[in-house]
C-alpha cells in the first residue's frame, strides 16, 4: 500500500487535472470536470456515484435535489456540509458522465475508480465515518457482503460496523423504494444521531 499514499494536497492536484476519460473510449461526452471535496482532516467520507449536470455546471458537489435531501438525511445544513474539514466527498466518477435517452445520467466512468480510490483510502485517515451510497459505490466497496442487493445491503447495514453505512442514492428516482421501506426512516434517525456526535 504504500505505493500509494499521497499527500492530499498533491492528491487533489491530480484529480481536478485529471482527463483520463476524455481519452477513452466512448470519451467522456463533456469536458472533464473532475469535483471533489476533502481534505486530510475530513471526518465523514461520502462516496456517491458521479457529479449531475447541475454539479457540473457549479463545479460544487450535491448541488441538486439529490444534495437537498442527501442534507437532510445527515441533517446539516449547507455550511456544514461544504466544509471538507467536515465531509469528504469522493465519488465513484469524479466527472458528469452524460444522459441516457430518457434523460438520466449514465454511469460513472469506469476509469476514474481504478485511478483514485485507493489513494484515497490511503489520504483519508481521520475519517470515521464512510457513506457508500448507490449501487456502483456499494459494488466497488462492498461487493464481497454476500446480499443479493442494494436493499439488503442498506438494511443489514450494522454489519459493517460504526465506522461504514451503505445508502441508497438521494435521487428522486428513488422515491418509490424509499416509500416502499418505511424501515429506512429509523435508520435515517440513527444516521443522524451519529453525524451530530462526530461532528460536534
Amino acid at each position: 500500500m504504500t505505493d500509494i499514499i499521497c499527500p492530499m494536497s498533491d492528491l487533489l492536484t491530480d484529480i481536478r487535472g485529471c482527463t483520463a476519460c476524455a481519452s477513452s473510449v466512448p470519451p467522456l461526452p463533456v469536458t472533464p470536470n473532475p469535483i471533489i471535496q476533502a481534505t486530510a482532516q475530513s471526518k465523514i467520507r461520502i462516496i456517491g456515484q458521479a457529479p449531475g449536470a447541475l454539479a457540473h455546471a457549479s463545479s460544487l458537489p450535491f448541488t441538486d435535489p439529490s444534495g437537498v435531501r442527501l442534507r437532510e438525511w445527515l441533517g446539516v445544513d449547507e455550511a456544514t456540509f461544504y466544509t471538507p474539514d467536515n465531509f469528504a466527498i469522493t465519488p465513484m466518477g469524479f466527472c458528469f458522465p452524460g444522459q441516457d435517452n430518457q434523460g438520466g445520467d449514465l454511469p460513472p466512468r469506469k476509469e476514474c475508480a481504478v485511478l483514485w480510490q485507493d489513494k484515497l483510502d490511503a489520504a483519508l485517515p481521520n475519517v470515521e465515518l464512510t457513506l457508500v451510497v448507490g449501487m456502483y459505490a456499494v459494488k466497488w466497496h462492498l461487493d464481497d457482503h454476500g446480499y443479493r442487493n442494494l436493499t439488503e445491503t442498506v438494511k443489514h447495514w450494522k454489519v459493517f460496523g460504526p465506522t461504514l453505512m451503505p445508502l441508497p442514492h438521494p435521487s428522486w428516482r428513488n422515491n418509490g423504494w424509499i416509500k416502499r421501506h418505511d424501515w429506512f426512516a429509523e435508520e435515517l434517525a440513527t444516521l443522524k444521531s451519529r453525524v451530530a456526535d462526530i461532528l460536534a
